[in-house]
């Protein structure tokens, strides 16, 4: 595969003013062809195609064969009792059929992604490599793992085709029709000249994407680049926007923005959202617009658009992408209903995620807070409604909640990443929570199942690297990313 670079002759700017924000971008699109669709796409994340959620776990500090920080994914299928860690796959690049080889600081499995590329009723799974030694040190590359019907196995390399204008491509990913032409497309951030890369699908097993494009933004610090991507239908016309986060070239301060990247030139359609490092998306008030949560678990003196203790803020889609009749709700641990008090240093925000818990058709929230208690975590569900998001009902889980296994411990950063997914097949969000500082940096993921009255903890499980085949030797960090 040939990886061309961006043409010299292409333009280096397109100024545009976009609610008050000087954006700056250059985009460079490569050859598109057009090939016919295959069958219908299968359901993200559902590796065998059993109406199930999987659960996708990466560790990229692990240690393999004896290389510090090459990193692993493990993949735990779903099952009626929800993950099943009998039922595994281990992904390493010493994995047979995986492009590549373990290195020490590759740190495979940084993000995680999942969309069916290939159109064959499977969903694939994308691996972020960031330290990958592709042209250059530190370059990185994708991982592309296939589904089939037991499972995951066989790949390929996504590789940039802007070698030289990149680093550490793959630190984040988000995968879906992006260009509305009913391919799923991959989105992948990098830092360095080329912050965000378009490959247009389908993917297939063998031959070339169907072409790509790359942006240069100068509203991103090139030295952060893209540092996060969500996705999800904002606007109600049947394909996903991109939720794009970075920190500000001129102060460092956590920048986030809702991109159309059907739009040649995306950048000229960039909507400002509330700065934060991570953020979800999914229909909080049923009304077929998408929302978005973005997560901000800085306190002010760290980022301009922190808070004490970490802010949560909430913003309704409608058909233009944000909708201009409704503020954003902000949340913190001291507003009304939420659990907890807001206090210096418990990082609200860590994670978010939104499902449909309790089956009501209302899109709930879960939040991390990593930093509360000395470190040990915190998760908080709050409640979707045809008003939008409420604080009625909201309930929090640390490791010392009834029936949670285990037990709350200083730097255990519980809550540090969540996810609500069915793992069970019921239509009903389960919630699983990492902790990548337990057991002094091992990590540890739980699961709790759902009900219609929200997550329980009958029942809930709880595993650690060694349960699916991943070295506990340095700090593997188990549960820095996880199924979105």
């Amino acid at each position: 595969m040939t990886h061309p670079r961006l043409p010299s002759e292409a333009p280096t700017t397109m100024r545009t003013r976009i609610t008050a924000v000087l954006l700056a971008a250059a985009l460079t699109p490569l050859t598109l062809t057009v090939s016919a669709h295959a069958a219908t796409a299968a359901a993200p994340w559902d590796f065998n195609g059993d109406g199930r959620t999987d659960l996708a776990i990466g560790a990229p500090g692990a240690t393999v064969s004896g290389k510090a920080k090459a990193g692993a994914v493990s993949v735990v299928y779903g099952s009626a009792g929800g993950p099943k860690t009998s039922t595994r796959t281990l992904l390493t690049q010493d994995t047979a059929g995986l492009p590549g080889a373990a290195e020490a600081d590759d740190a495979f499995g940084s993000a995680l992604a999942s969309a069916d590329l290939n159109r064959d009723g499977y969903a694939d799974l994308l691996i972020g490599v960031p330290g990958e030694d592709a042209y250059d040190t530190n370059n990185g590359t994708v991982t592309l793992v296939w589904g089939s019907a037991s499972g995951l196995s066989g790949a390929r390399s996504l590789h940039s085709p802007f070698d030289r204008d990149y680093d550490r491509y793959g630190q984040t990913l988000a995968a879906g029709d992006f260009d509305h032409d009913g391919d799923p497309d991959v989105a992948v951030g990098s830092t360095g000249p080329v912050t965000l890369t378009l490959v247009n699908g389908p993917v297939t097993k063998t031959g070339s994407p169907n072409g790509a494009s790359g942006s240069r933004n100068d509203w991103w610090s090139s030295t952060t680049g893209v540092t996060h991507l969500s996705s999800g239908d904002v606007t109600g016309d049947g394909h996903p926007h991109v939720v794009l986060h970075g920190r500000a070239a001129h102060n460092g301060a956590a920048t986030t923005a809702l991109a159309d990247m059907e739009i040649g030139n995306y950048n000229d359609w960039l909507q400002n959202l509330p700065g934060g490092f991570v953020s979800a998306v999914g229909d909080i008030d049923d009304d077929g617009h998408d929302d978005i949560a973005v997560g901000n678990d800085r306190e002010a003196s760290a980022d301009p658009g922190g808070a004490l203790g970490g802010k949560v803020s909430v913003v309704y889609g409608g058909p233009a992408g944000l909708d201009p009749d409704r503020a954003p709700l902000v949340l913190t641990q001291d507003t009304a209903g939420v659990p907890g008090a807001a206090e210096k240093g418990d990082r609200f925000g860590s994670g978010v995620a939104l499902g449909d818990v309790n089956g009501d058709g209302f899109a709930d929230l879960a939040i991390g807070t990593a930093g509360e208690n000395s470190a040990s975590g915190a998760v908080t569900v709050l409640y979707g409604s045809a008003s939008g998001l409420t604080t009625k009902g909201a309930v929090s889980y640390t490791q010392n909640t009834a029936g949670v296994p285990g037990a709350s411990e200083n730097g255990d950063r519980f809550g540090e990443r969540v996810t609500l997914s069915d793992h069970t097949g019921d239509r009903r969000a389960d919630l699983s929570v990492s902790a990548p500082g337990e057991n002094a940096g091992d990590g540890a993921v739980w699961s709790l199942r759902a009900t219609a009255t929200g997550p329980t903890t009958s029942g809930a499980t709880s595993f650690g690297p060694g349960t699916t085949g991943v070295s506990t030797a340095g700090t593997p960090g188990y549960g820095t990313a996880l199924t979105s």
